[in-house]
């Protein structure tokens, strides 16, 4: 087992608007290895006991806050494969490592798997959905108690030409109000620019953040409010599908040559997903450990909050599928250009 750090890049949510954001040579992050001596029971299971190297690549964000206690087990050689795991700022760091095959599986933004899938001819399917909506709708005050009352009032927030912007815009269209005639939307290139505006406007401010910057921001404003959670509310107008913000991606020759172990992997994930969820104090240290947020006390605000899942299967594929087809109908670049076929989905006939 060997432990490589490397220097951590800025903070910066695992969200899709890494999709449209300049791509960056320079990785970011910690790698963690683990070397494991396989444990033969017989020789029908030695190939599934033998680990296999698997190289992962991960967000600084929700979306691979649910991996930290896999990174620790990696890391204390209590993993049957040997995980190497490295963070990146953003999305397109990770990109063309996929497309190269540098990289056996990744937690990306929903939209960017879809455009990796085409990308790739294919050669990309998605496992897992890992994180469902991470965004919300926060103000000074209690102006702010359904969608409806948004309307007339100036939002401050980013993702200017992207999942952002079009979940807004769907979630207020499907509610009566029109984006461009109902509200002002200011866009800024920051979420820490939205949270500052919050200070600055008082009252009359509302922003539209992800996590964790809005548990971040509440930390440094008393009078910061959640008004709206948008996971809640895509729900109401589409209960088929949900916002979905990160997935667990493989290379599709990698989870065919090396099936038993990559289903360990998934078997290893789902587990360390759950205990993040259910021990939040213990999986507030790790995130901290492991650089995704500066705090304890806000880690384990935050993780409550960030909507962190392991959804599979078909109703993996029902809820991703839905969420991409809303997607498709305001710009179809954001995904790719269409829709993925159904070899998209992992596990899915």
């Amino acid at each position: 087992m060997r432990k490589i750090v490397s220097v951590f890049i800025t903070l910066c949510l695992g969200f899709s608007l890494a999709a449209c954001a300049p791509a960056s040579s320079a990785p970011s992050g910690e790698t963690v290895s683990s070397a494991v001596q396989p444990q033969q029971s017989s020789s029908e299971s030695q190939q599934e006991e033998q680990g296999v190297l698997m190289r992962v690549a991960g967000l600084k964000g929700p979306t691979t806050m649910g991996m930290v206690k896999l990174m620790q087990d990696a890391e204390n050689g209590t993993t049957n494969n040997e995980y190497q795991m490295e963070m990146y700022a953003t999305a397109q760091e990770i990109v063309p490592k996929m497309v190269q095959g540098e990289i056996d599986a990744a937690l990306l933004p929903a939209n960017v798997a879809s455009t990796l899938y085409h990308q790739t001819e294919g050669k990309i399917q998605v496992a897992a959905i890992n994180t469902l909506g991470v965004l919300y709708v926060a103000e000074n005050g209690d102006s702010i108690q359904s969608v409806e009352d948004l309307k007339g009032k100036t939002i401050y927030s980013t993702g200017k030409n992207n999942t952002p912007e079009y979940t807004l815009n769907y979630i207020l269209t499907q509610n009566g109000i029109d984006p461009t005639a109902d509200v002002t939307v200011e866009y800024k290139s920051e979420a820490t620019e939205v949270a500052a505006m919050l200070a600055q406007e008082g009252s009359d401010a509302v922003a539209f953040l992800p996590q964790p910057y809005v548990t971040i921001a509440a930390s440094q404003n008393q009078n910061l409010r959640v008004a709206l959670d948008l996971t809640e509310e895509w729900e109401k107008v589409n209960p088929e599908s949900s916002l979905v913000t990160g997935v667990l991606v493989v290379n599709r020759e990698f989870a065919q040559n090396n099936a038993p172990q990559f289903e360990q992997f998934l078997q290893e994930y789902k587990q360390s997903i759950e205990f993040v969820n259910s021990s939040v104090e213990d999986a507030a240290k790790l995130v901290v450990q492991y650089g995704i947020v500066p705090k304890e006390p806000i880690a384990q605000k935050a993780i409550p909050e960030c909507n962190m899942v392991y959804i599979d299967g078909q109703e993996m594929k029902t809820k991703l599928q839905g969420y991409l087809q809303v997607l498709m109908e305001q710009n179809e670049k954001s995904i790719g250009g269409a829709l993925p076929e159904s070899d998209f989905y992992y596990g899915v006939e």
